[in-house]
């Protein structure tokens, strides 16, 4: 499980996150649902090592603390991120992209075994193993993306806006995939713009305003809710 208590993030004089609080847990999957520069992606990057946090803070996996350890070892500690715009290597081939998300000590040995679940996941990139990265198109880097991180055999996994930029048809495929990732056990945080596709695959929610937590539920409650119908949904139903 992924524990986050008094989370603050500060840039210069601009607080963007105050005091955040969540937990995700293994199998689960809970969406956070806010507006542009509310603090989202800060969240993610505060959490995986890439933004010191303030004082005050305590982030846990399966009660392993994580502040104040260096990116790489957040990974070695089982947490992965997938940053908006993806951030593959576009110059290499997406076996190549594969194989360094299996960089870390904890993902060595299974390699084999995690690649072979990334292709089940993602049958597209099997017949493309061999194709250079920045030729493919947007959703068959978001799998390239995913399947990276997912090589580091993570057992929390944070994806920030992974269905931006995407047709329909392949944002549905992303979600599906994402469900099989929470039925294989690990825990996935979840940002997107996509509040109605997010909310029907979610277990969980979070409302962040300003940088600060103020709702929370089931996904079901947050999508009846018609708070949150008015400001993600296109209005109350």
């Amino acid at each position: 499980m992924l524990e986050v208590e008094g989370l603050s993030v500060q840039y210069g004089k601009h607080r963007a996150l105050d005091a955040a609080a969540l937990s995700v847990g293994s199998g689960e999957i809970v969406v956070i649902l806010g507006a542009n520069g509310a603090g989202k992606s800060t969240l993610l990057k505060a959490v995986a090592g890439l933004q010191p946090p303030g004082e005050g803070a305590r982030m846990a996996l399966d009660d392993r603390e994580l502040i104040g350890l260096p990116p790489h070892q957040v990974v070695e500690a089982g947490l992965a991120l997938v940053p908006e715009g993806r951030g593959i290597f576009g110059e290499l081939t997406v076996r190549e992209n594969l194989q360094l998300g299996a960089f870390a000590r904890r993902a060595r040995a299974d390699e084999a075994r995690n690649r072979a679940h990334v292709l089940a996941l993602f049958p597209r990139l099997a017949e493309r193993l061999d194709q250079t990265a920045r030729t493919m198109s947007g959703g068959e880097q978001q799998m390239v993306a995913i399947g990276r991180a997912l090589m580091s055999a993570p057992k929390m996994l944070l994806l920030d806006e992974p269905s931006l930029g995407l047709s329909p048809l392949l944002s549905g495929d992303l979600f599906r995939a994402l469900g099989r990732i929470r039925s294989g056990g690990i825990g996935v945080l979840l940002v997107e713009q996509n509040a109605r596709k997010s909310l029907a695959v979610a277990d969980r929610g979070y409302l962040i305003e300003n940088g600060r937590i103020v709702g929370g539920g089931t996904a079901a409650a947050l999508a009846s809710d018609p708070a949150v119908q008015r400001a993600y949904l296109g209005g109350a139903r």
